[in-house]
């Protein structure tokens, strides 16, 4: 890119802000939610923000005024992450949003699926930026294995691939989630693949692997719309299975948090 296209500023697609989020990263967040997802999963309990020019067109220079009205509350861990939908959907915007935040001097992460494809206009080549800003990754890798990858989102694993591939070569802070769904992917050996599929990048700066469970909050949304809700019938996960997944996530992986 130009240094005049690395000035630029541009507007995006906002889906919602979250202010003081507990859940996306450390401490207290504001949660930036952009419009746009590539992937359609099963289980999305935002389907709303599929479509890339719904919800709001907001500016740079906005939601970073926003955001520093909330940095007293942030304190040393806290800042801002950008959600979705998907940010990897607009990625001029990401990544001048992400620069901005920094330079105003607050905390940044990026919270994503991390699935790249060229059908994304410039993903390639804003990709490095959006890394370099981005303080945290916090990667929602759908699934370990490429058949369940595709029935869950519609779409292949190769983007996600290429995306960890890209995290490991410049060893970016990364928490990996994986959400934890009934009689599809809550055995022993699912977790034992989330292992396997992790062990392909050895230099992965890994800080922490947590698994969700599935809930079924989305469902009543998919209906508003009008959609069929693909896992009706499905219960939310139990807590005690998740906790054992969990036990046996944090003996298998490997975390490789790197220098403070």
């Amino acid at each position: 890119m130009t240094g005049s296209e690395r000035m630029a500023a541009p507007a995006g697609w906002i889906h919602s802000l979250e202010t003081l989020g507990a859940l996306d990263g450390p401490g207290l967040r504001l949660v930036v939610f952009l419009q746009g997802c590539p992937l359609r999963c099963r289980y999305c309990h935002n389907p709303d923000t599929w479509a890339a020019g719904g919800g709001q067109m907001v500016s740079v220079a906005e939601l970073v005024r926003r955001a520093l009205r909330f940095q007293p509350y942030f304190g040393t861990s806290g800042g801002v992450t950008l959600s979705g939908g998907e940010p990897l959907m607009q990625p001029e915007f990401t990544a001048a949003l992400l620069r901005e935040l920094k330079t105003a001097g607050l905390s940044t992460a990026l919270d994503t699926s991390g699935w790249l494809s060229e059908e994304t206009p410039g993903q390639p080549s804003w990709l490095p930026e959006i890394l370099d800003h981005a303080d945290l990754v916090i990667l929602d890798v759908k699934s370990p294995t490429p058949e369940q990858f595709r029935w869950l989102t519609g779409r292949g694993q190769s983007g996600l691939c290429g995306f960890v591939e890209a995290c490991a070569r410049r060893r970016q802070r990364l928490w990996i989630r994986q959400v934890i769904v009934p009689g599809w992917n809550d055995q022993p050996e699912d977790i034992v693949k989330l292992a396997g599929f992790l062990e392909q990048w050895p230099d992965l700066r890994l800080e922490k692997v947590e698994l969700l469970p599935y809930h079924t909050l989305g469902e009543d949304k998919w209906r508003r719309l009008g959609q069929a809700y693909p896992l009706a019938g499905v219960p939310a996960l139990n807590p005690e299975i998740l906790a054992g997944l969990q036990t046996l996530a944090d003996g298998l992986i490997r975390l490789n948090p790197g220098p403070d």
